[in-house]
């Protein structure tokens, strides 16, 4: 898609979420980590939600602990069962929104382990919109709220089908069994709620401080653009640091400091977007570590940091521009 051929310095193939794996994977801080992605779109009709019967999650039982689970005992049901082993207080899970979690997942019979996120230490930000997630989750955390705990046995019809997933030695017989810890919930209309920072500097853009979901203003003055990167707080969370080799969720917008004129943007296309910082061009990764989550930040990219005289096709970026962009960290995995 466009607006990651803009941001993504590597091959966009590689900032798509891949299908479950192996659970020893090195790509642990990059957005193309091991997920509960689908093999393809489901026709299944929506399934019955049941209580039972689950395994019983033996240690590991707190809130974003990594849980152990017992092996599955008997039958599972031919629906899908969820029950709520931490009821969390946060907002409700809404169809597409982008749910940031910890999980494990194992299969039923077996109990063994096919991926869990705790050990790579890098949450997932995924959608829960169909084709993007398996169907399982897609039914089982609708409505849940953030810092809930949720256990789900899912049957083939609403994970992987038929065809399972042998990357991660999944049969199509196979009913998988998911822990999941939502550590929040976002979406198309989010946006950082930091302390708002005075921007006193009429040599740098000014961004707007709006928190309504709507694309901030950025106003680029007429003066000559800086030859050093600027990142600087517009709103400043209380979050996490980010560091070099994590991943980020966020809202963005990009005009050329030569004319103003946009040129990507998350708002126009209503998509959040998450990547690891060692994916990005050099500008976005240097500007955003060090800063927090729930920020919005002001970026000015100069050219060697940015596209220089290689320019994505079709971007409207010339050679050697320099790019503004408003970042609104909203979460970190």
């Amino acid at each position: 898609m466009r607006r990651r051929s803009l941001l993504i310095s590597v091959p966009a193939g590689l900032a798509t979420l891949a299908a479950c794996g192996d659970d020893k994977s090195d790509s642990s801080k990059a957005s193309d980590s091991p997920s509960p992605s689908p093999s393809g779109p489901s026709a299944a009709p929506p399934p019955k939600i049941v209580d039972g019967p689950l395994p019983a999650v033996t240690a590991g039982t707190k809130f974003d602990e990594k849980p152990t689970v017992a092996k599955g005992s008997g039958e599972p049901s031919k629906q899908l069962a969820v029950k709520t082993l931490v009821a969390g207080s946060g907002k409700a899970i809404a169809e597409n929104d982008f749910v940031v979690a910890n999980y494990l997942g194992q299969v039923w019979n077996t109990a063994k382990v096919f991926d869990n996120s705790y050990d790579r230490k890098a949450r997932l930000a995924i959608q829960l919109a169909q084709g993007k997630i398996i169907d399982g989750w897609r039914y089982a955390l609708a409505g849940k709220k953030a810092g809930s705990r949720v256990e789900m046995a899912v049957p083939p019809t609403w994970g992987y089908g038929s065809q399972g997933n042998p990357q991660a030695g999944i049969k199509g017989t196979d009913t998988l069994v998911f822990v999941v810890d939502v550590q929040d919930t976002f979406n198309a209309k989010s946006s950082a709620k930091g302390k708002e920072v005075p921007q006193g500097n009429a040599d740098l853009p000014k961004v707007g401080t709006n928190t309504d979901g709507k694309a901030p203003s950025i106003e680029v003055p007429k003066s000559a653009a800086p030859k050093k990167l600027v990142a600087e707080y517009v709103l400043e969370g209380d979050g996490e640091e980010v560091a070099a080799d994590d991943s980020v969720l966020v809202q963005y917008k990009g005009v050329l400091w030569d004319g103003g004129k946009e040129f990507d943007s998350s708002y126009a296309s209503k998509q959040l977007v998450s990547f690891s910082l060692q994916q990005v061009v050099k500008g976005w990764a240097q500007g955003l570590t060090g800063k927090k989550a729930g920020s919005r930040v002001l970026i000015v990219i100069p050219p060697e940091l940015g596209y220089g005289d290689n320019p994505p096709q079709g971007s409207g970026i010339k050679k050697d521009s320099t790019l503004v962009f408003s970042v609104d960290i909203l979460a970190k995995l």
